[in-house]
C-alpha cells in the first residue's frame, strides 16, 4: 500500500530544494498560528525560533520533528513526550568551519585594527601574527571540530584533537577532554566546538584561561555558557589573551556589555551556520527523511526518542 506523508516548512524557499512527488504534501507553518492539520508527518521547526516554540506542537500528531540546528540543548524540556526529534547534522559544518578560519585569520592579521584604519585613512604597515606555524587545540571532535581541522591543515598549522574520551584514529591521538590543563600551556590557538551540556559548562573557566599563554586566541563557536563570561572579560580587559566569539552568554549581548569593548576581541552575532551554504543542505536532509519515511526506514540524525 502506498504511503502517503505531510511535511510542513517554516521557509517556503525550502521548497526549492525538494524534489515533486505525488504522495508528499508540502505545507507551509512558521509555528505563529495553529497547525495547518492535526497530522503532519515531518514538522520542521524555525531556524534559530528557540525551543519554546516545540510546545506548540502539543496537539499535532508527528512522526519526526526535523530540527534545522545541531545543537539540541534544551529541547528535551520543550518537545511534548513521545516524540521523535532529529538534528541537522551535516548541514552546517561548512558554515560554522569557514567562519572560524575568518575569525582566527581577522585576529592573527589584525583585521580591526586595519578597518579601523581604513575609515580613518591611516596607513599604518607593520608585522602582524599568521597562522601558519600556528599550534591549534581543536576541543570538540565531532562533524564541526573534524570540518575546522580540515581547513586548518593546508595553512600549515599543527592541529591537537581533543574530545569528551580519549581514543586513537586514522589521524592519530585524540586526546579526552580531562587532559585540557596538561594542552593549554602549548598552543598558539583555542577552538572550541562541544556540544553544550552541564559537563561542558563554563568548560572555558578561569583556570582554563589562565593555562592558555600570553597572547594566545580564544575562539568559541560552540554555546556562550561553555564560557564563563566573567572570566573570559577578566582575561580579555587585561590584554592577556584574545578572544574571537561567535557566542555569548548572555544572548544577544547588551550594548553596554563589557566584551564589546574588550581589547582583541572579536565578537560575530551567533551566526556560524547562516551563510549560502545552509539551505541547499538542508534541504538535502529534508528530501533524505523525506525518501526514507517513504521507504519505510527509521530517520537519520535521531537525537531524542526513536
Amino acid at each position: 500500500m502506498t504511503r502517503k506523508i505531510s511535511v510542513s516548512l517554516p521557509d517556503p524557499a525550502l521548497r526549492g530544494y525538494l524534489k515533486p512527488h505525488p504522495d508528499v504534501t508540502v505545507l507551509d507553518w512558521d509555528f505563529e498560528g495553529g497547525a495547518p492539520q492535526p497530522k503532519i508527518d515531518i514538522v520542521v521547526p524555525p531556524y534559530m525560533g528557540g525551543t519554546q516554540v516545540l510546545r506548540r506542537l502539543e496537539d499535532v500528531e508527528t512522526a519526526l520533528v526535523q530540527s534545522q540546528s545541531i545543537g539540541y540543548d534544551g529541547v528535551a524540556e520543550s518537545l511534548p513526550a513521545g516524540r521523535v526529534f532529529a538534528n541537522a547534522a551535516g548541514v552546517h559544518e561548512t558554515s560554522t568551519a569557514e567562519l572560524v578560519l575568518a575569525l582566527v585569520l581577522a585576529s592573527q592579521r589584525e583585521f580591526p585594527r586595519i578597518f579601523r584604519n581604513q575609515q580613518e585613512g591611516v596607513w599604518e604597515t607593520r608585522s602582524t601574527a599568521s597562522l601558519a606555524d600556528c599550534r591549534v587545540l581543536m576541543v570538540g571532535y565531532g562533524g564541526v571540530g573534524k570540518a575546522i581541522e580540515r581547513r586548518l591543515i593546508p595553512f600549515e598549522t599543527s592541529v591537537t584533537r581533543v574530545a569528551s574520551r580519549a581514543r586513537t584514529d586514522e589521524g592519530g591521538a585524540v586526546h579526552g577532554i580531562a587532559e585540557l590543563p596538561g594542552l593549554l600551556p602549548n598552543h598558539d590557538i583555542v577552538v572550541v566546538a562541544v556540544p553544550f551540556s552541564d559537563s561542558t559548562r563554563h568548560l572555558i573557566d578561569d583556570a582554563f584561561l589562565a593555562a592558555m599563554p600570553d597572547g594566545a586566541l580564544l575562539v568559541n563557536v560552540a554555546r556562550g555558557p561553555v564560557a564563563d563570561t566573567e572570566a573570559l572579560v577578566r582575561h580579555a580587559a587585561a590584554g592577556r589573551i584574545r578572544a574571537a566569539l561567535d557566542v555569548t552568554d548572555p544572548e544577544p549581548l547588551p550594548r553596554d556589555h563589557p566584551l564589546w569593548k574588550a581589547p582583541g576581541v572579536i565578537i560575530t552575532p551567533h551566526v556560524g551556520g547562516a551563510s549560502s551554504a545552509m539551505r541547499p543542505r538542508m534541504g538535502r536532509l529534508l528530501q533524505r527523511q523525506i525518501e526514507l519515511m517513504l521507504a519505510g526506514e527509521p530517520p537519520a540524525n535521531v537525537v531524542l526518542g526513536g
